[in-house]
C-alpha cells in the first residue's frame, strides 16, 4: 500500500512533455510511480478535472528574514511554491559579527523595503556564521523547502568592517572572503549573490560591492568551482553587457558553475535585451552557463495610500497633514474639496530626477483592478484617460487611488512594459538560455506583490491572455519547474518522475483566480506588507504530506532546509 495515491488526474510533469491522464504515488516522501497506479494508498485524492504539476520552484526570493520567525511564508505559499531560494541581490543577514544587526537590517530596508522594525522583532539573532545561520533554519519547521545563498553586503560587513563601502580590497582580504563563502558552500549554501545597480541604496548609500573590481567578484567566486556547486547570482544595470561580459566570462571558464543576472527591457534599454540573449546563447554553445533570469510580468509598482510610494507622497499637504493618519480618515480629508484643491495645487517635493519621474510618469500608470490586469493597453493610461476626459493626470490618480476607501492600486511597471504589452517578457521567457525569476517574494513589502508569478503563469499565460499568443501549459509548468530547478542544481525535484521528491500542486485550472492585492499589517512590530490570494488551488503537497487544501494549511509542516 502507497503512503499516498492521486488518482485520474491531468499529469503535466514538469519536463515539458505532452500531459497525460493518470496517477500519482508517492512512498516516504517521494514519488514511487505515475502512470497506472493499480495498488491502493493508505490515503487517496481523486484528481479528476484537475492539473497535476510539480511543486513550484521559486529562485528569486527575500525571506531571508521571515524565515526565522514565519513557518508559512505566505504569499508564496498560498501559490505553490514549495522550494524558494532566498539570499538574492547580495543582501541577507549571514555571516555577521555581533553588534552588525543594525547594518544588515538597514540594508535589507533599504534595498528590499521590508520594514526594519519587523526584522529588529522578529528576527532572534542566533548565529555569527553562515553555516551556523543554516543550522538555524533547519531547526524550524515550516510548509515549503527553502535554500540560502551567501549575499555579498553581509560579506563584505564581516569580513572588512567599517570598511565594508571600500571599493578597494586586498588580496587577502578577497581570499578570506573566498574561504567563508567555500565554507558556507561547504554546509549547504547554495550560491553566491552580489549587487551591481544605483536602485540598490540604504540609508549608507550604495550597497557594499556595488562597485566591486572584477578581481575581487572572481576571487570570491571561484570558492564555487572549488566546492563544485552553487550558483553566482546577480543584479546589474549593465544587464549582461560589457564590462560585465568580460569577467562573467571569465569566471564560467575558471569555475564551470552558473552565473545568473536580472534581464529586462526599460525606456532606457528599449532593445539591448536582445543583443544579451543572442550572447548568451553563444556563450552557452561554447559550455559557458551564463543565464538571464527574467519575470513572468513587468515588476510592477503598486501605487495605494497604503504603499510606502505614489503619486502624492511627496506633496507637502500630503507629507505634513495626511500620512501620519488612519487610512479612513486620511481618505475623508482628501475627498473635501479644501484639500483635494490644495493637493492638485502642489508640486512633489522631489529633487532626485528619478524619484521624480516615478511620481509623474502618467503614461505608465494604470488603474490594477478588483480582477488585476497586469497587461493593460495604453489607452487606460492615467494619461490617456485624462487627456479623453479633459482633465489634469493629478486629477485623474487621485480619484483612482481614493476608489475602496482608499484601499485601491495604480499599476505602475517599472520594467518589461515599454511597448504596452508582453511580447518582450513573451520573447525573454521561451528563450532556450534564460530562467525565470524575480518574483521577490517576501521583499518590497510596501510597493511590490509578484510572489504570485507563479500562479499568473497559468492565469494569464495559459489560459487568459487576448492581447497576444498565449503559452501552452505544459511550457508554462516546465518554465516554472524542472527550468528552475535544473539551473540551481536541485536535482531532486522539479518534475514528476519516479524518485523525485513528492512536491505536487492540484490546480483547478478552470477556477484558477488571483484575487487584488491588499495591505496588510501582520508582520512583526506590525509591520505592513502586501499580498495577494488566490483561488484554485485544490492541494498542495511537499515531501508527500498536504500542506493546503483549497487554499487553508493543514497544520502539516514538512518543509526543510535543502543542502546542496
Amino acid at each position: 500500500m502507497h503512503d499516498l495515491v492521486i488518482r485520474h488526474g491531468t499529469i503535466v510533469d514538469g519536463t515539458g512533455r505532452e500531459r497525460f491522464e493518470g496517477d500519482v504515488a508517492v512512498d516516504g516522501g517521494r514519488i514511487s510511480a505515475a502512470g497506472r497506479v493499480e495498488s491502493r494508498g493508505r490515503r487517496e485524492i481523486d484528481a479528476r478535472g484537475l492539473v497535476v504539476a510539480p511543486g513550484w520552484v521559486d529562485i528569486h526570493t527575500h525571506y531571508d528574514g521571515q524565515v526565522t520567525w514565519d513557518p508559512v511564508l505566505a504569499p508564496s505559499s498560498w501559490h505553490g511554491v514549495t522550494t524558494l531560494v532566498m539570499g538574492n541581490c547580495g543582501v541577507g543577514f549571514a555571516p555577521r559579527r555581533p553588534g552588525q544587526e543594525d547594518f544588515l537590517v538597514e540594508l535589507m530596508e533599504g534595498v528590499e523595503d521590508i520594514p526594519g522594525t519587523a526584522l529588529h522583532e522578529g528576527i532572534e539573532w542566533t548565529w555569527e556564521s553562515f553555516p551556523e545561520y543554516l543550522d538555524a533554519l533547519d531547526a524550524m519547521p515550516r510548509v515549503l523547502d527553502v535554500a540560502a545563498q551567501v549575499p555579498h553586503c553581509a560579506l563584505r560587513a564581516y569580513v572588512l568592517g567599517h570598511r565594508a563601502h571600500d571599493d578597494d580590497v586586498s588580496e587577502a582580504e578577497i581570499a578570506e572572503m573566498s574561504r567563508l563563502v567555500r565554507e558556507a558552500l561547504a554546509a549547504g549554501a547554495i550560491g553566491f549573490s552580489t549587487s551591481r545597480t544605483i536602485l540598490h541604496r540604504s540609508k549608507h548609500g550604495l550597497v557594499p560591492g556595488t562597485a566591486s573590481s572584477p578581481a575581487e567578484l572572481v576571487g570570491i567566486g571561484r570558492a564555487l568551482g572549488e566546492a563544485g556547486h552553487g550558483v553566482f547570482e546577480m543584479v546589474s544595470d549593465c544587464q549582461g553587457q560589457e564590462p560585465d561580459l568580460t569577467w562573467m566570462r571569465e569566471y564560467c571558464a575558471a569555475t564551470g558553475r552558473a552565473i545568473t543576472f536580472a534581464l529586462a527591457q526599460t525606456a532606457f534599454q528599449r532593445t539591448e535585451w536582445r543583443d544579451t540573449l543572442r550572447r548568451v546563447q553563444e556563450l552557452s554553445a561554447q559550455g559557458l552557463r551564463i543565464v538571464p533570469q527574467v519575470p513572468a510580468r513587468p515588476t510592477g509598482m503598486l501605487y495605494g495610500l497604503q504603499s510606502s510610494f505614489h503619486p502624492f507622497l511627496l506633496h507637502p499637504v500630503y507629507r505634513d497633514e495626511l500620512a501620519a493618519l488612519p487610512l479612513a480618515e486620511r481618505v475623508a480629508r482628501m475627498r473635501t474639496p479644501v484639500v483635494r484643491t490644495r493637493l492638485l495645487s502642489e508640486r512633489p517635493d522631489a529633487s532626485n530626477p528619478i524619484v521624480a519621474m516615478l511620481l509623474s510618469n502618467w503614461a505608465q500608470m494604470f488603474p490594477l483592478g478588483d480582477t488585476p490586469d497586469y497587461e493593460p493597453p495604453a489607452e487606460r493610461s492615467v494619461a490617456s484617460i485624462a487627456s479623453r476626459e479633459g482633465r489634469r493626470p493629478e486629477e485623474v490618480a487621485l480619484d483612482l487611488m481614493l476608489a475602496d476607501e482608499g484601499r485601491a492600486f495604480l499599476f505602475a511597471p517599472l520594467a518589461n512594459y515599454v511597448d504596452y504589452d508582453h511580447e518582450a517578457i513573451r520573447e525573454m521567457m521561451l528563450h532556450p538560455s534564460t530562467v525565470l525569476g524575480l518574483s521577490d517574494g517576501g521583499a518590497h513589502c510596501g510597493l511590490i506583490c509578484d510572489a504570485s508569478m507563479p500562479t499568473y503563469l497559468l492565469t494569464h499565460w495559459v489560459r487568459d491572455r487576448s492581447r497576444g499568443p498565449r503559452i501552452p501549459l505544459e511550457t508554462a509548468v516546465r518554465l516554472q519547474t524542472g527550468r528552475t530547478a535544473e539551473v540551481y542544481g536541485l536535482a531532486d525535484r522539479g518534475t514528476i518522475e519516479p524518485g523525485k521528491k513528492a512536491d505536487l500542486n492540484l490546480i483547478d485550472l478552470d477556477r484558477l483566480h488571483l484575487h487584488a492585492p491588499e495591505m496588510i499589517f501582520d508582520l512583526p512590530a506590525s509591520g505592513r506588507r502586501l499580498t495577494q490570494r488566490v483561488d484554485g488551488y485544490r492541494a498542495t503537497v511537499v515531501s508527500g504530506e498536504v500542506t493546503f487544501e483549497d487554499g487553508e494549511p493543514t497544520g502539516a509542516r514538512p518543509g526543510k532546509l535543502v543542502r546542496a
